[in-house]
């Protein structure tokens, strides 16, 4: 995806764990934080405290899905990611996307990965690799002063 871009369609979800979200449900009042992980990737677990921390400090003024991607055939099971996720506290709602549907529309090939839309589902920032938490919260923090500065 590039930026200025508009958020795809969430569709194409092998199951949602944690409750479902719509593209719908989404735009219009707070931005949204999409990230991308995969149970067998390091980089993601290390960095799912940080993605915590931030979903849980901005939770008012931010959305956050969790989208999880195989990156083999043994990240396909189920029972497995839900047990990850339930392990390192991702609580909001996780889209998985077994046969890559979603990662196509977006085309993400990177966990972690985080897209930041502002609150009209434009991509403002985008981000991969296990670093730079702190750059993206100050993307969203800009995110965040435009709206509050349009309100």
């Amino acid at each position: 995806m590039k930026l200025r871009e508009p958020m795809p369609e969430l569709e194409g979800a092998t199951e949602w764990f944690n409750g479902q979200v719509t593209k719908d449900e989404l735009i219009g009042e707070k931005p949204t934080l999409i990230h991308y992980w995969s149970v067998s990737c390091h980089l993601c677990k290390e960095a799912m405290p940080n993605v915590n921390k931030f979903r849980d400090d901005y939770q008012d003024k931010l959305n956050v899905v969790a989208v999880h991607i195989p990156r083999s055939e043994d990240d396909l099971d189920l029972e497995e990611i839900k047990q990850v996720a339930d392990e390192h506290g991702i609580t909001q709602p996780i889209f998985v996307d077994n046969q890559m549907k979603l990662s196509e529309a977006f085309q993400n090939e990177y966990v972690p990965a985080y897209y930041v839309f502002d609150k009209d589902g434009v991509l403002r920032h985008f981000q991969a690799g296990g670093g730079g938490m702190k750059m993206l919260e100050k993307r969203v923090n800009r995110v965040l002063g435009e709206l509050e500065k349009k309100e």
